[in-house]
């Protein structure tokens, strides 16, 4: 599985985005080898957010139809946010968001080492990143 950031989402949405030529080329190729996608629920939920902020409703409504089917949803049981929760905590920095930290954690429990992501944050927690 191919967990998906929420900054790889919003690259793909923003044609002005500087990673957006190579969002578009590595969802296309993830298309193309109908790779297993996944993501958090709170990925879900920031990436409508800023959408929504950024670019308006419309944009929500393209991700909504394209992209939301097509990727399984990993839920946030209580012990997944725990774990989240104690690592931006211990973490002490104000920038790990406990989006990440919960998308860490569901990565550490599904054994999966490389997220679809422009966030550097992925990179200096030992993951590889598309």
């Amino acid at each position: 599985m191919i967990p998906v950031d929420t900054s790889a989402w919003l690259s793909l949405h923003d044609e002005d985005d500087r990673h957006h030529a190579a969002a578009a080329l590595i969802w296309r190729r993830l298309m193309t080898e109908q790779a297993a996608l996944c993501s958090t629920v709170y990925v879900r939920l920031e990436t409508w957010s800023l959408l929504q902020a950024r670019f308006g409703v419309e944009a929500v409504r393209r991700f909504d139809r394209a992209h939301v089917p097509v990727v399984n949803w990993l839920e946030v049981s209580e012990a997944r946010f725990a774990t989240a929760k104690t690592l931006v905590l211990d973490a002490g920095r104000r920038r790990l968001s406990l989006v990440d930290a919960v998308s860490f954690t569901a990565m550490r429990e599904e054994a999966i080492t490389t997220a679809f992501a422009f966030d550097q944050h992925f990179r200096e927690h030992g993951f590889n990143v598309l």
